[in-house]
């Protein structure tokens, strides 16, 4: 089932989405289905097309990210992955959703895209084990882990290379059935293949790396785990548009801008 947050230019509300491409169909439901279930609002439905896309999760508190989950990208970027899963936080300041501009920080001038699956919390989930995992999961969604290299070398820490405002762009919206142990992820920068790869690849899985994070900090209902990038992360410039397209959900599209 997917989910969607969406605007007709009155207050955000959410969705099932439902049809082939092209011809989509929104049933309105009554408040935030992570809180008050899938209860429909009795308004008519309306046209995909004629909505405007939201980020379909804003987190309640926090994006946790997990680094060179994939073999292949943490070799490109000079190292091993981790023995175990390298976790760090992305504000709920840093999201904005499908179209929406992805402004380039000023002061760097290094900025690349990183396509990732998203898991979506469902409950207050803490010390959760691994078999049990499921049972915490809401959906699933896609993220654009956008990051500033250059801050990322000099800062020591991650907090301004990978928490600035907008730098992650999440949707289309939020498929609650769905098997991620082998989705296929395809990143393009102006059309052009740029990452492509499989959730397969994963060095940790999602149930490790939901079990090792609720062993730390207590994740709430909304909270959003990226589960890393596949090999091929490139710089992005003013004006070049990224697409991040995973099999089963969709594709998300933002374009580059600087202020």
């Amino acid at each position: 089932m997917r989910i969607a947050r969406y605007t007709t230019g009155d207050d955000p509300a959410y969705g099932i989405v439902q049809g082939d491409p092209g011809g989509e169909v929104i049933t309105p439901l009554a408040g935030d289905p992570l809180y008050v279930g899938l209860q429909p609002s009795g308004q008519p439905p309306v046209m995909l097309e004629d909505v405007r896309l939201l980020a379909p999760v804003i987190p309640r508190s926090k994006i946790v990210a997990i680094g060179k989950n994939y073999a292949d990208h943490a070799k490109e970027m000079g190292g091993e992955a981790p023995a175990e899963p390298m976790m760090f936080f992305k504000p709920n300041t840093s999201v904005v959703g499908p179209f929406d501009p992805v402004v380039l920080p000023a002061g760097s001038g290094e900025v690349s895209y990183e396509g990732e699956l998203a898991v979506v919390i469902k409950t207050i989930t803490k010390g959760v084990k691994a078999e049990n995992v499921a049972e915490c999961i809401y959906g699933y969604t896609i993220a654009n882990d956008v990051t500033a290299r250059d801050w990322q070398r000099t800062d020591g820490q991650w907090a301004r290379a990978k928490g600035f405002d907008t730098s992650c762009p999440l949707g289309p919206w939020v498929e609650t059935e769905l098997d991620p142990s082998d989705l296929k992820i395809v990143t393009t920068l102006d059309g052009d293949v740029k990452q492509d790869g499989t959730t397969a690849d994963m060095v940790h899985g999602i149930a490790k790396i939901i079990e090792y994070a609720s062993a730390a900090f207590t994740l709430l209902p909304g909270d959003i785990v990226l589960t890393g990038t596949p090999a091929g992360v490139g710089l992005v410039e003013a004006g070049q548009q990224v697409t991040v397209e995973i099999a089963g959900i969709g594709s998300l599209t933002n374009t580059f801008v600087r202020r």
